[in-house]
């Protein structure tokens, strides 16, 4: 894929989608003593970039003269959502497979645009019978990132910002199976060719950086305990391996600042921020302590749907008496 395939995605999914806006804080880059820009996801339709590649898909397969009876999809919350939503948009039914352990908010969501929604004990199950179920004729199977044009849709939250943003040094997105950050770095290389673009993981979910160490995908033997329920995926998919491949670099997030970012993004940009969202600072940090001169860093917040329950493992402890400082050396 190229970067005109994120521009045929764009055209295809501009009658449904929002073109986010491009936030940032003041306070936070006097802090920092850096520029520091968010794509805002979390305000696009569903609450998360994922409505972006979902819906691509769908208009791409009625593009082509395929149209299904029916769409399926299996994930922990956003994609489901997503799914549901942009089934909804073209009058398709959509069943889609989620744990037991997703969002309750993902859940109620996902049921609520629409979708009929099969909860299963763990993610090797909803696997599974997602799996089975596509082998079904005029059944199509959305998966949350190992596909074309699912990633082509999630390129496009980076198309968009690099278009308005320019000198930009850095990428950083989070990832849990990868579409995000393969959409993004397709952006990237033809849009910011000297801009690094890396990828962030929860240090208890982290297969995607076991399988880049070993040259080869790793999967989770089960499902990772971790605020950052987006990127709770076992494994990263064929396709987007060898976009993460290229990558600059893949920053491994424990759960503490996954914590202490919520709080501050959640604070200073005064949006809704998901954990997975939120875990992208603490690696941006993490680069701009090696930095020798100021930089111009674009993260992508990828969605903001949050539930009480994890609202409330976020705010156990008060975080805002810590000022994030991060300057050039």
């Amino acid at each position: 894929m190229d970067i005109q395939d994120l521009a045929l995605a764009k055209g295809r999914i501009a009658p449904y989608t929002h073109i986010t806006p491009i936030l940032s804080s003041q306070l936070l880059n006097q802090w920092l003593g850096h520029e520091i820009y968010f794509k805002a996801e979390c305000l696009q339709k569903i609450g998360a970039f994922k409505a972006r590649g979902a819906c691509n898909t769908v208009a791409w397969l009625i593009e082509n003269g395929q149209k299904p009876q029916q769409i399926i999809a299996n994930s922990s919350g956003n994609h489901s959502q997503a799914v549901a939503w942009a089934a909804g948009q073209f009058g398709i039914p959509a069943t889609i497979y989620m744990p037991q352990s997703a969002s309750q908010i993902k859940i109620q969501a996902t049921r609520a645009y629409g979708a009929e929604v099969v909860l299963c004990e763990t993610r090797a199950e909803v696997d599974a019978l997602v799996n089975a179920k596509s082998q079904e004729n005029g059944t199509y199977w959305i998966p949350p990132y190992n596909h074309e044009q699912v990633i082509a849709g999630q390129g496009t939250a980076a198309l968009e910002a690099l278009a308005e943003l320019s000198g930009i040094n850095a990428l950083f997105a989070p990832c849990g199976g990868g579409g995000l950050l393969s959409g993004t770095l397709i952006a990237s290389r033809a849009l910011a060719p000297q801009a690094k673009v890396f990828g962030v993981e929860p240090l208890n979910a982290n297969d995607a950086a076991q399988s880049l160490i070993s040259q080869s995908i790793q999967r989770l033997s089960s499902t990772p305990d971790t605020l950052a329920d987006g990127a709770m995926t076992l494994s990263v998919g064929e396709i987007t391996f060898e976009y993460l491949k290229q990558l600059d670099g893949m920053y491994e997030i424990g759960e503490k600042p996954i914590k202490y970012w919520t709080q501050w993004l959640h604070h200073l940009l005064k949006v809704n921020v998901e954990p997975t969202s939120a875990m992208s600072m603490e690696a941006v940090c993490q680069w701009l302590q090696k930095q020798t001169r100021p930089q111009k860093v674009l993260v992508i917040l990828s969605g903001g749907n949050i539930d009480h329950q994890t609202r409330k493992k976020v705010w156990e402890k008060d975080y805002l008496s810590q000022l994030p400082l991060v300057q050039t050396q």
